[in-house]
């Protein structure tokens, strides 16, 4: 069984013979890595945490171009936002929280998440002028997508059972107060970006899930100017204070992990 990490929050699982992709988003010209489209369309079964556009953009372009083999899995908000691109929603399952679903040998039960604070400093630190004149061609589309796809207070978390591992995967830094989330998971899918107080709420979702593994995901500068690379030692000097038990894995881009033993 493998992990892929994309970029930003995407990442595809194999298991056998049983593929599920989450959170697909190719970057903006200047990001840091170069996906390959391809390697997505690889992919039958798409789940999606929330609507943004850096979760969600690419799942209605794979949609289109698989011609009716691709099946994307959301929350209804996010359903909602793809019937704009596309009347045929044959293939787009509208999913909540307290269901189960079974993809092949791998089982999905999905809770309800929480997305990170917003914070205008962060956006005023991110948004400097002179990222923003480097990057100026992509301000339309990040103005469009902003306007089109809302989170919506519909974030989602992902429990996946497969290969006799369980994975936590987040789409946000943060989680829902009333929610029952599984303690010391093999895995958790880590979203680190979003706001100027990454650490604080990387120590509130470590102390309550206690995983064995931490797997990194959207620290990386996938659409500037409204994103950028996240230094990561605060967040490794935290662990090895705090958390000494909770291994923290930084993915290569586009490089499988074998789950088994999580070496990339």
């Amino acid at each position: 069984m493998t992990l892929t990490w994309y970029g930003t929050a995407c990442f595809g699982l194999q298991c056998g013979e049983d593929r599920i992709l989450f959170d697909p988003f190719l970057e903006l010209k200047g990001g840091s890595y170069g996906a390959d489209p391809e390697a997505l369309m690889e992919y039958d079964t798409i789940f999606v945490t929330h609507c943004h556009f850096d979760h969600l953009y690419t799942a209605q372009e794979l949609l289109e171009a698989g011609e009716g083999d691709i099946s994307v899995f959301c929350s209804k908000q996010c359903c909602d936002t793809l019937e704009q691109f596309s009347e045929d929603q044959s293939n787009v399952v509208q999913i909540d929280a307290g269901r189960s679903y079974a993809i092949g040998s791998i089982m999905i039960d999905v809770l309800k998440g929480r997305h990170i604070d917003f914070q205008w400093r962060h956006l005023f630190d991110t948004l400097s002028p002179g990222r923003v004149l480097r990057y100026a061609g992509n301000l339309p589309f990040l103005f469009q997508a902003n306007r089109f796809f809302k989170e919506a207070g519909e974030s989602l978390v992902f429990d996946v059972k497969a290969g006799g591992k369980r994975i936590l995967v987040l789409g946000s830094l943060a989680l829902d107060p009333e929610e029952q989330y599984p303690e010391g998971a093999d895995i958790v899918i880590l979203p680190y970006q979003g706001n100027n107080d990454l650490p604080a709420r990387a120590r509130e979702v470590l102390a309550r899930l206690k995983p064995k593994i931490v797997v990194l995901s959207h620290f990386d500068n996938a659409f500037p100017p409204m994103s950028r690379n996240v230094d990561l030692t605060p967040l490794r000097r935290l662990a090895e204070k705090e958390f000494p038990r909770i291994r923290i894995v930084k993915p290569v881009p586009g490089k499988r992990m074998e789950i088994r033993t999580i070496r990339v």
